[in-house]
């Protein structure tokens, strides 16, 4: 899926960026704001596990479209901070939360035949958003612009020196 990569590399150009600023953000901490990116695409899951098996097993509603979401991301954000040392938590929820952060707001711009995005903030509100509908989630041309933008980052932070 070219989107999926193209998250990553919006992530990871990001919070390269940022190491500029932050001397604690190193290679490893870029990485932990790339699985941030990951993390609204965990509703991919659907594929493999009905939404109606996960109902029936929990005994209430369920829907896989709230894992990509903001409260959904903020829900998984919070289990992949608590897992990690204490020392660390914090940086973790920040990037993290930075990576998902991006994703959402980068699918937010995708192209929707209804002009519309989905409830990306739910469940703060139920507003489905305008978007402006700049490229499509199957664009190859969008993961080899995204690409080399976080090829340039890195190469400008290596050699900036």
């Amino acid at each position: 899926m070219p989107d999926l990569l193209s998250h990553a590399f919006i992530a990871f150009t990001i919070c390269t960026l940022l190491s500029l600023r932050y001397n604690w953000l190193t290679g490893e901490y870029v990485t932990v704001g790339m699985a941030g990116a990951f993390i609204p695409d965990m509703a991919k899951i659907k594929l493999l596990v009905d939404a109606a098996a996960v109902e029936a097993a929990l005994g209430i509603p369920f829907n896989w479209l709230g894992v990509h979401t903001l409260g959904g991301a903020f829900v998984a954000v919070l289990v992949g901070t608590v897992v990690v040392n204490r020392a660390d938590r914090r940086r973790v929820f920040m990037l993290l939360s930075l990576g998902a952060a991006s994703h959402l707001f980068a699918d937010s711009l995708l192209l929707k035949a209804s002009g519309r995005s989905y409830e990306v903030l739910w469940p703060l509100t139920q507003y489905h958003p305008p978007t402006p509908g700049l490229y499509l989630s199957t664009d190859i041309w969008l993961t080899g612009v995204t690409g080399s933008v976080a090829v340039a980052t890195y190469l400008f932070v290596q050699y900036r020196a």
